[in-house]
């Protein structure tokens, strides 16, 4: 088959940093058997062509303006690109803007439309001006790129339960890891302690109730250290916030990481810890799961799907909660260890070969029924 992969970005022609690892797992899995293009929307200033992992990028440069024309400057460069490169069996949008490029787009040339919403597409929080339900523009044009769509895919029964997914049908697709990137490890246990979150520093991950969090723990069980890892956007408001609540002894953090040097992070944690405001699935319990590490945190995303078989969850923005579960956790190491195999288990049977499968038979229904 011939298909088309429609992303903001996430596809560095490095392909270690600026990426999207599921992405990569996925556009890797697919260009074996098919020939794969992968047009990017919002990433390097100016078009350009590359290799990447056996398909081919087609950056169509970024585009500046008011949001409205934006998109409709975009779509014009994505048709063209389309166009120059030939006929596709079927387009695929990941998450919701290159949903709305591309819907028109695919409509008009008649190609089969496959939507993946896997960020904050269903929500709207206000006060950290995050999701595309804050506004009547973004909700009508997600709307409308959903009902051109042949198919509807999210990664978790939790997005699928969404008000903005009412009366839809949809396929829950999980987006796999890459099993050989994290493989099992035997840990001792503590303590000391270690915790870990994999995130990038930004508002929706809610750095701050993971800090108060951990200030709990720590007056409780003082052998504890937390690492954090992910690129930090917020400009060291979360240092200093680990700073004003005494917790430099007690938490590293350690930047960006590229994929292949997290696997010694899961390694030598005992927990993974979560404390997200929104999270469509969140790859790194996958991560985490498939390196054999139980994960706590807030109800989103596959620990709302997974609770209380394969994860631990409590509400969000509730630091007492969150620390209280971890407590309980750290000191009961046989619910640690059914929580880390069954959370495995799953993710072996849903790895990112499963994945591309999974695509490859929606994909070839699509292209049978157009």
């Amino acid at each position: 088959m011939r298909i088309g992969l429609i992303v903001t970005g996430g596809v560095d022609r490095s392909g270690r940093e600026r990426v999207t690892p599921a992405l990569l797992w996925l556009i890797e899995r697919l260009a074996r058997r098919h020939d794969v293009h992968v047009f990017a929307l919002h990433y390097h200033l100016h078009a350009c062509t590359y290799p990447l992992l056996g398909a081919t990028v087609h950056d169509v440069g970024r585009v500046d303006g008011p949001l409205g024309l934006r998109r409709w400057r975009l779509a014009r460069r994505l048709d063209r690109a389309i166009a120059r490169v030939g006929a596709f069996d079927v387009v695929h949008a990941y998450q919701g803007m290159p949903a709305m490029v591309a819907a028109g787009v695919a409509a008009s040339r008649h190609i089969p439309l496959i939507v993946t919403l896997d960020s904050g597409e269903l929500v709207g929080i206000a006060d950290i001006g995050y999701g595309l339900q804050r506004r009547w523009i973004d909700r009508r044009s997600l709307t409308l790129a959903m009902d051109r769509a042949a198919r509807v895919t999210v990664s978790t029964e939790f997005m699928a339960r969404l008000p903005g997914l009412s009366r839809r049908r949809v396929d829950v697709v999980p987006m796999g890891v890459d099993e050989t990137l994290f493989p099992a490890a035997w840990r001792g246990d503590g303590p000391p302690w270690r915790l870990l979150r994999v995130a990038s520093i930004n508002p929706v991950k809610d750095h701050p109730t993971l800090l108060q969090a951990m200030r709990r723990v720590v007056d409780r069980l003082p052998e504890v250290h937390l690492d954090i890892v992910g690129e930090d956007t917020m400009n060291g408001t979360i240092q200093s916030l680990a700073r004003t609540l005494d917790l430099l002894p007690h938490v590293g953090f350690h930047g960006f990481q590229p994929t292949d040097r997290l696997a010694p992070f899961y390694a030598r944690a005992h927990l993974h810890v979560v404390a997200s405001r929104h999270e469509a699935a969140a790859v790194a319990v996958l991560e985490a799961a498939c390196a054999g590490l139980p994960t706590v945190g807030t109800r989103v995303g596959y620990i709302a799907d997974w609770e209380p078989e394969r994860a631990a969850a409590v509400p969000a923005g509730d630091p007492g909660a969150l620390a209280d579960a971890i407590v309980a956790l750290l000191q009961d190491p046989a619910r640690r260890s059914r929580l880390a195999a069954s959370a495995r288990s799953w993710t072996l049977d849903h790895d990112a070969d499963w994945t591309a499968r999974r695509f490859e038979e929606l994909y070839e229904t699509e292209r049978r029924d157009r």
